[in-house]
């Protein structure tokens, strides 16, 4: 089956997705180098309103600062919010679909689930929110007890305070045991999606 990565980024989504048993076509505003799969540099919405028809499954992970927490309140007026644009055209397609993004976005999906790290047995929290026009729940509860997390280090006063609380930092070094990745930059592993998410959300799928 062909699926459309929207918003592809470097590739997390997609390869996740890839070993699930799909064929992927990667579509994001910027060059990405890095993404694994074909990839054509183009608007995702854009794209989707006059190609998502060829596809048969599509996944949207929409820019997530107009919703981080993380994000300054004062700043999040300087982001669009595509999660409800991106899910009207959808619709229309009456194809399956997924649209992902971070917590700060949970109230603008529609019955997300939440999948974690600690699910797929990887040192991350890495929390995020799943909206799929499809039967699917997480494949457990999360549970932060079992491994040590390798955490993004930031400033120098948030390294020391991870530190204080036995994290250790995130590198590109250990992202294969953080996220199941091996072929992304800094840039790319800071806002991924692991793979193993994405693995189970299309093999459900393809499942039934």
């Amino acid at each position: 089956m062909k699926l459309l990565d929207l918003f592809c980024c470097q590739g997390g989504a997609g390869m996740g997705y890839n070993l699930a048993g799909f064929d992927i076509l990667g579509i994001d505003l910027h060059p990405q180098p890095k993404y694994p799969f074909p990839f054509i540099q183009a608007d995702a919405v854009q794209y989707l309103h006059e190609n998502g028809h060829l596809f048969d499954f599509i996944h949207a992970s929409p820019p997530c600062q107009g919703y981080s927490n993380l994000t300054p309140t004062a700043h999040k007026g300087n982001h669009e919010k595509l999660i409800s644009i991106i899910r009207d055209e959808l619709i229309k397609l009456k194809k399956p679909f997924c649209i992902e993004n971070v917590a700060g976005a949970k109230k603008e999906l529609i019955n997300p689930i939440m999948l974690c790290g600690s699910m797929f047995g990887l040192r991350t929290q890495r929390h995020r929110f799943f909206e799929c026009n499809f039967k699917i729940s997480a494949p457990s509860i999360c549970n932060h007890s079992e491994l040590p997390l390798l955490v993004t280090t930031a400033s120098k006063a948030s390294r020391e305070k991870r530190f204080k609380l036995g994290m250790q930092p995130k590198t590109v070094k250990n992202s294969i045991q953080a996220y199941g990745i091996d072929w992304m930059d800094f840039n790319g592993l800071k806002e991924c999606i692991p793979p193993a998410y994405t693995k189970y959300i299309g093999e459900t799928f393809i499942q039934g």
